[in-house]
């Protein structure tokens, strides 16, 4: 690499970096995400120049006879691997009852590695592992809503406080059917001399769940419902 102009093939290889992390910013960015299209593009040159400077950077010391010349590529991809990796736990947020982010920080993870295939020159593997993520991101989120709103089941438990007099077991008694989601009592507290009943609502699909607890709220002798 010549550290006065331009090299062909280092450009070729962050040009391609720059479009395979692209196509998959894009996918995040259209779905919603906090880490989309810049983030993604900027992970995929920063790992690509790595890659490019472990393979090109050091090639003018090769012909000169006192020098010892070695370089050691394995060790920059392996530290792209854990910068990224400090970098993707930071997207991750835990919340009540969710961890948020989890795919969009395997993604980041993801075209980390593309970006550094790129660099190191193997163009075609770069692609197919792009197209593959790109594909698998887009491809599988019907599925994945498919699966949350049919097949998976949901739970969630609440905090009910009741009025006084209430008999916990008596209003889950009104609230239970047949549609295949369960109401249980976990247990029973004193909270500000009012009466919490601690409830499971679980069940499938989520929409099932959801129904459920609505009902559950609109109750005359529910004062107040919180999520656990």
């Amino acid at each position: 690499m010549n550290h006065y102009g331009l090299d062909t093939d280092a450009v070729v290889r962050l040009a391609v970096a720059l479009a395979l992390g692209a196509a998959i910013g894009l996918e995040r960015e259209l779905s919603g995400q906090t880490a989309g299209l810049r983030t993604h593009i900027a992970v995929c040159i920063g790992a690509c120049l790595f890659g490019v400077i472990s393979t090109l950077g050091f090639s003018e010391f090769q012909n000169v006879p006192t020098t010892v010349f070695r370089a050691d590529v394995s060790r920059v991809a392996s530290n792209v691997v854990v910068g990224v990796g400090f970098l993707g736990a930071g997207m991750i947020v835990k919340r009540p009852g969710e961890v948020a982010n989890l795919t969009t920080a395997a993604s980041v993870w993801t075209v980390a590695a593309v970006g550094l295939t790129c660099g190191v020159g193997d163009l075609g593997t770069g692609t197919v592992a792009a197209l593959l993520t790109l594909g698998y991101l887009a491809a599988l989120r019907p599925v994945r809503r498919w699966i949350e709103q049919v097949a998976a089941r949901s739970h969630c438990l609440l905090a009910v406080t009741l009025a006084d007099g209430t008999v916990p077991h008596e209003i889950l008694g009104r609230v239970q059917d047949h549609s295949g989601v369960t109401v249980r009592l976990k247990g029973v507290e004193k909270s500000d001399g009012r009466l919490v009943a601690l409830v499971q609502v679980e069940g499938r699909p989520e929409a099932a769940v959801a129904t459920m607890t609505g009902r559950l709220a609109a109750l005359g002798e529910v004062t107040d419902m919180a999520r656990q």
